[in-house]
């Protein structure tokens, strides 16, 4: 379960420093990492990657409050 927990909280991490660039500098990571032309742009791969970082940030939080 340590493993899980590790690899949740970077994830989570990662996720939140996406947000910050994106609020910072209109910068989104992820839309540019899965082949996105546009800023905000969804595929089928971003879509992904958002559903794993906010499952990462659910098991994150579930982890370290309990």
């Amino acid at each position: 379960m340590q493993v899980i927990a590790v690899i949740s909280l970077i994830l989570a991490v990662v996720g939140a420093l996406n947000w910050g660039l994106v609020g910072l500098f209109k910068f989104d990571l992820v839309a540019l990492i899965a082949g996105g032309k546009e800023f905000g742009e969804v595929n089928a791969v971003s879509r992904i990657i958002y559903v794993i970082v906010a499952i990462a940030g659910i098991l994150a939080l579930i982890y370290y409050l309990f």
